[in-house]
């Protein structure tokens, strides 16, 4: 039977150079393998170590990358190990099969979100609110939106008044790092996971993640595991394990934590969870 491990990307499993959080005298530091490379210069980064751990965890268990990147921009990070045969992108807008999206899935997404409030419409109330502090205001697959802002001048409570705003129509907002996301709420990658698992024929699901776009597949999941940063740690989230460390040393020991329960034969998972949700 099938181990499948669904791991968020950035901030869970792989770093910017401006998420390392790595302290203490240059020498001492760890080795660090670049997993991406953007207009010919490197962007994303896990530990030597981790990048060991990855490639047994493939070998071991079915890793699916699990992100809000569209494909495009996944497609850019090479892990450690033979390609994923399976990869969530979009937030479980996209479900790949050895790199080539499954059309059926996408389908069944788009008529999920067609009853929610359009993307032109949160797109274009967005820019509205933008102020000195937005970078930039994107859409991502026709599916959803994202703002870039400078963190430190976003206005009080401006994040919970759009959110306040999204949720009465049916969708919903997560600010990662410098970015916020406002997106439908039937697109989860919680749904994508369970799919995934249903069709592997598993016998259990791991998961990881550090922001709030990642709860439900934490909930769903029979083990999870998230990050001592992000979202999900600002707000005390409980109900997972937690990392020691945090920044990409955090990400060593997700990958650690994966492999242990992938490789344990005690690990015995709860009834129901993924197992409820017809595929």
């Amino acid at each position: 039977m099938t181990v499948v491990a669904c791991a968020d990307l950035d901030r869970t499993l792989i770093y910017s150079a401006n998420a390392l959080a790595l302290t203490g005298p240059d020498a001492e530091l760890p080795r660090l393998l670049c997993v991406e490379m953007y207009q010919a210069r490197p962007l994303s980064f896990v530990t030597s170590t981790a990048a060991t751990s990855l490639e047994l965890l493939s070998r071991t268990a079915s890793l699916v990358p699990t992100t809000t990147r569209t494909p495009e921009q996944y497609a850019r990070v090479r892990l450690p190990g033979p390609p994923p045969a399976h990869a969530i992108c979009a937030n479980g807008g996209f479900l790949l099969v050895d790199g080539e999206e499954d059309a059926s899935w996408s389908a069944s997404v788009r008529k999920k979100v067609a009853d929610c409030a359009t993307m032109l419409d949160v797109y274009e109330h967005v820019r509205s609110l933008s102020g000195d502090f937005t970078l930039s205001v994107r859409t991502a697959s026709d599916l959803f939106v994202y703002t870039v802002v400078e963190r430190d001048r976003l206005p009080d409570g401006w994040v919970e008044a759009l959110a306040a705003w999204c949720a009465a129509r049916n969708w919903k907002v997560s600010l990662q790092g410098r970015k916020v996301y406002c997106l439908p709420v039937p697109l989860t990658k919680s749904a994508a996971a369970v799919e995934i698992a249903h069709r592997t024929g598993a016998s259990r699901l791991l998961a990881a993640g550090d922001s709030l776009l990642d709860t439900e597949l934490l909930e769903v999941a029979d083990a999870a595991v998230r990050p001592a940063h992000g979202e999900l740690h600002e707000q005390s989230h409980t109900g997972t394990a937690v990392t020691g460390a945090a920044g990409i040393l955090a990400g060593e020991e997700i990958i650690s934590w994966l492999l242990a329960r992938a490789l344990s034969p005690s690990f015995v998972p709860p009834t129901g969870s993924w197992r409820d949700v017809p595929a």
